[in-house]
């Protein structure tokens, strides 16, 4: 069994609860090696460097 509520709760009141279910863009950074945009944090897609260093081999 759920708890009654006591008392209506206003559409703002609901709505307000509701405000901040919103979904963020994706943060892209530039990557150290060839300047192409990528996610923080991960091996660039385009040459395969991380942290100047090449993690994984891109065939061209």
């Amino acid at each position: 069994m759920s708890i009654c509520p006591k008392n209506k709760s206003s559409r703002a009141r609901r709505d307000s609860r509701r405000a901040n279910w919103k979904m963020s863009s994706v943060n892209l950074v530039k990557c150290s090696h060839c300047g192409a945009l990528m996610l923080p944090h991960r091996v660039c897609k385009e040459c395969g460097y991380y942290n100047k260093k090449e993690i994984v081999k891109v065939e061209a």
